[in-house]
């Protein structure tokens, strides 16, 4: 269990590092800003971990990349500022409020021309891209409901191809997921993620826990290998 002690050094470390190496933008503070006045969950990723999608999705050379949770656009903005000129991404919002803020923080940024935001249930806008045949996605993020990370992981292998890299947040939830926890439906989804990605052999994967501003979480970074 994380001291307060503890929250204020990995708070102070992650402002030392996000001010040096990810320092913030007009558009990235507004997205924040307007998040918080419209009333958001400030349960968007770290500056540093924005940082990280970003680089992620220039080294895997990302054209189309498939988010799955936009909230307030914050990391839709990190993710998409990797694309080129002629990239896509498509991200997935439930909350047509969260939409609302997004596309106009997105628009701000500049990016509303290669970020598509679509509104409802992502397992049914899921099945509707595959019916139009929107993949395969160079890059995956899954930043949303934690009970149906199983099923965003499975579709995420439908609508990737080999060298795809899949991302998943909050993975660690406070180091709960170690061992059951059958009251509470995040932690059971999380566990049959993990689960799903370890049986599954086209998926080569790893995990890590990560201390922070936002606590003590984690991520999945996966491969999709065939």
């Amino acid at each position: 269990m994380s001291t307060d002690n503890d929250q204020a050094r990995w708070t102070a470390v992650d402002a030392y590092v996000t001010d040096l190496l990810a320092p913030a933008d007009d558009a990235l503070t507004a997205a924040l800003a307007d998040s918080e006045a419209a009333g958001l969950p400030r349960i968007a990723v770290a500056p540093n971990q924005g940082k990280l999608l970003h680089l992620l999705a220039v080294t895997q050379g990302a054209r189309r990349i498939l988010e799955i949770g936009t909230l307030g656009g914050y990391s839709t903005i990190w993710l998409a500022r990797a694309l080129p000129a002629d990239g896509r991404l498509i991200t997935l919002e439930y909350s047509p409020v969260h939409a609302d803020v997004a596309r106009r923080n997105l628009a701000r940024a500049g990016l509303d021309t290669i970020v598509e935001v679509r509104t409802g249930a992502a397992l049914d806008t899921l099945s509707k891209l595959e019916a139009e045949g929107a993949g395969p996605f160079d890059l995956v993020f899954i930043d949303a409901d934690k009970v149906n990370n199983p099923h965003y992981v499975a579709w995420a292998l439908k609508l990737s191809r080999p060298g795809t890299l899949v991302i998943v947040d909050n993975v660690v939830r406070g180091g709960a997921v170690a061992t059951p926890h059958p009251d509470d439906p995040a932690i059971t989804g999380t566990r049959e993620m993990f689960e799903l990605v370890a049986r599954e052999p086209r998926l080569d994967a790893t995990a890590f826990q990560t201390v922070g501003t936002k606590g003590y979480d984690g991520l999945l970074i996966a491969r999709v290998t065939a």
